[in-house]
């Protein structure tokens, strides 16, 4: 996936990475804030697979960070990307600094729960 030059002055390295699903889509929309697109114009624009487009959007949505109307998807709240992208950066250097948390090893300590529709014996 291309960037444009603004992107690559100004962005650290380390936010230059391979950019996940969630992320190209994003950046293709803040980029292009003043349009709506079809999901497949989506996927083919950032290169996210369009067998997964839908649910990269639909999970976007459920975080207000894009918005949908008919076919059609655009950015969301300006505010709300903006806390979105602050709490990203933050775990970031935190994974840095500490490392990533490792999801079995917080389970081997979370206490038991019950699922909701369990049977009681």
């Amino acid at each position: 996936m291309t960037i444009d030059i603004e992107t690559f002055e100004s962005t650290p390295a380390d936010e230059l990475r391979e950019l996940s699903n969630p992320e190209r889509v994003l950046r293709f929309l803040v980029t292009n804030d003043d349009k709506a697109f079809k999901a497949a114009e989506i996927a083919d624009r950032t290169g996210v697979a369009k067998n997964s487009i839908s649910t990269v959007l639909s999970r976007l949505a459920e975080r207000d960070l894009v918005r949908h109307k008919g076919d059609y998807w655009a950015i969301g709240d300006e505010e709300r990307l903006r806390s979105f992208s602050q709490y990203r950066r933050a775990t970031e250097r935190l994974n840095d600094r500490y490392g990533r948390e490792d999801a079995d090893e917080w389970r081997e300590y979370a206490p038991e729960t019950r699922h909701p529709n369990a049977d009681d014996e």
